[in-house]
């Protein structure tokens, strides 16, 4: 009878401990899959914030680059056009590749049919059998990219309006001028430019 109880004693120690273990063993995985639970709920959060985080960029992206591509087609508007090129100098041709869509490099070209030689410089303006002068620049304006276009922008305007404006032919005197007209233009700016 003795050895009955300490065997059933034993087995139900036995039975005990297994069922502490197990029960252990079950709150150790609840706990471990909550604290995964969790984590995946934040992940999943942060998965969201993050796609619409892209979205947003992505949004902002496109219209950045349809603004710079609207910028460059303002910029191609006022450079001489391939045809009117041809119209001055039959075998004349453009190599215009700007390093980002836009540039502060740009090209310039002004046809002056009644000027005499006398105000002209051999060297910088060429006369054709179709018209009188052609005055051409290649410019490289301070700045990349739309800062540099938008430079260009003004720098063309400087040309044209030392040419048509002032009358200008000579090439020292356009520059002098057009620089003057730039600077007098950025120094309505508060702003240092």
């Amino acid at each position: 009878n003795k050895a009955e109880i300490t065997v059933k004693d034993e087995q139900i120690k036995r039975q005990t401990t297994q069922r502490y273990a197990l029960f252990g063993g079950v709150m150790i995985l609840l706990i471990f899959g909550g604290f995964t639970y969790k984590r995946y709920k934040v992940s999943q959060g942060q998965k969201k914030i993050i796609e619409e985080q892209k979205e947003i960029v992505e949004i902002k992206s496109k219209e950045i680059t349809d603004s710079i591509n609207y910028a460059k087609r303002i910029q191609d508007a006022i450079l001489p056009s391939s045809a009117e090129l041809k119209k001055h100098l039959k075998d004349g041709f453009v190599l215009y590749l700007p390093k980002d869509i836009v540039a502060g490099d740009f090209y310039w070209m002004e046809s002056l049919s009644a000027v005499s030689n006398s105000q002209s410089s051999v060297h910088s303006l060429m006369k054709t059998e179709n018209c009188g002068l052609i005055l051409l620049a290649a410019a490289d304006c301070t700045g990349h990219g739309v800062p540099g276009a938008m430079v260009s922008v003004i720098c063309n305007n400087g040309l044209n309006r030392s040419v048509r404006e002032y009358g200008l032919t000579d090439p020292g005197e356009i520059l002098n001028k057009t620089r003057e007209i730039v600077i007098a233009e950025f120094e309505k700016s508060e702003d240092e430019v």
